[in-house]
């Protein structure tokens, strides 16, 4: 979530400081060292500081603000990759770059009035992007880094647009922080794959997100689905859409950490697929710390099950390939959580990434399966 903290400014030309409030939804801490820059400021002088921890507070004109930042951008990506010796090393590379780019890139601040409103020349307007993911607006002068600002307004244009799903027919739109359904090929397996009979009256749809899955059970006809989360964004995303796509009556979405109360002959389960470290609240829809949450649904299912239902667990195989988890230790933890796989149904991707040869991990990308794992107590 955000952080939110006050940061001093340089003095400016009358001689007088600033406090303003620092927005991060990243949860970075505001920088320790910050000077004033504007359309005199080079690409080279700009990249230099920001390197060094130097946060730059813009006063220049905004599009030129956002040319700086790709010439930064550009700067970055001259650097010579670090060659790994195995897809775990070639992973944590990965993500040590992608850090290392987001605090540096992250180095070049917006200033935000009252109101949301950016005070330079040629500015868009940006109330509704930031209000949608801080919060209603103040009277207080704020920063803001400006990747992230064009994140929030990218992802307020998906919010307004939404994202075709062809299994539905019919678009989801997602909140900042909550997971895209952008990659459909999981969505198809959830449409295909037979439902257990008894699962047409009822069925759980654990860390909802946006609700997507939850409104292919309803629309297979599923009379009633229980969809869970604990995330304030997501739990709003899902009853939105849910709502839009008129699926309320039958999906209730109620706040839990995994299952709701009781049983049900149908539990279904996408987590995160690769279990990593969150470099920020933002990424816990894509990473699983410690595999908590595949864990978790695991260790639980049986207790919830009814007597012959099935646990639905949607995982890729990609952490398989970057020798995060193997396939041993997945089915390993499928025995100790008193489970047996009754049938399993795979997929391959269908996105871009999966083809591009320049991405540092396309050997784990191009061979990655996504599968539903049917599950059954044992016994049951």
């Amino acid at each position: 979530m955000t952080t939110f903290a006050t940061l001093t400014l340089p003095a400016d030309p009358t001689g007088a400081e600033q406090t303003v409030h620092w927005h991060s939804e990243s949860g970075s801490a505001p920088p320790k060292r910050v000077v004033i820059a504007d359309d005199r400021t080079t690409a080279d002088a700009a990249f230099r500081l920001a390197s060094e921890g130097t946060a730059l507070v813009w006063r220049g004109d905004f599009q030129n603000a956002r040319q700086l930042l790709q010439a930064m951008t550009r700067r970055i990506e001259r650097k010579p990759r670090k060659q790994a010796a195995t897809p775990k090393d070639a992973f944590n590379l990965h993500r040590q770059a992608q850090s290392q780019r987001a605090r540096t890139l992250g180095m070049l601040l917006i200033p935000l009035d009252g109101g949301y409103t950016i005070p330079l020349r040629r500015a868009p307007d940006v109330q509704d992007a930031c209000a949608e993911v801080y919060g209603p607006a103040d009277d207080q002068a704020s920063v803001v880094s400006l990747r992230e600002l064009l994140g929030l307004i990218g992802a307020h244009e998906w919010r307004k647009k939404g994202v075709e799903i062809p299994v539905l027919g019919e678009r989801i739109h997602p909140y900042y922080g909550v997971f895209s359904p952008v990659r459909g090929e999981y969505l198809d397996l959830v449409a295909r794959v037979p439902l257990p009979s008894a699962a047409m009256e009822l069925a759980f749809d654990v860390g909802t997100g946006t609700g997507v899955i939850a409104a292919v059970l309803a629309k297979r006809g599923v009379k009633r689905v229980v969809a869970t989360d604990q995330d304030a964004r997501a739990l709003a995303c899902a009853r939105e859409n849910l709502e839009r796509l008129g699926y309320a009556p039958c999906v209730e979405v109620v706040e839990a950490d995994l299952f709701p109360p009781g049983r049900a002959p149908l539990i279904v389960c996408n987590p995160p697929w690769v279990p990593a470290r969150p470099a920020s609240s933002i990424e816990y829809a894509v990473f699983d710390p410690d595999s908590r949450m595949l864990l978790g649904f695991l260790n639980g299912l049986a207790a919830h099950l009814e007597p012959a239902g099935e646990g639905w667990l949607i995982l890729s195989d990609f952490a398989e390939h970057l020798g995060l988890r193997t396939r041993e230790m997945l089915m390993d933890a499928i025995e100790r959580a008193g489970l047996e796989v009754a049938g399993r149904e795979d997929i391959r991707p269908r996105h871009p990434k999966s083809s591009d040869k320049s991405d540092p991990l396309h050997a784990a990308r191009a061979a990655e399966i996504t599968s539903l794992w049917r599950l059954k107590a044992k016994g049951g």
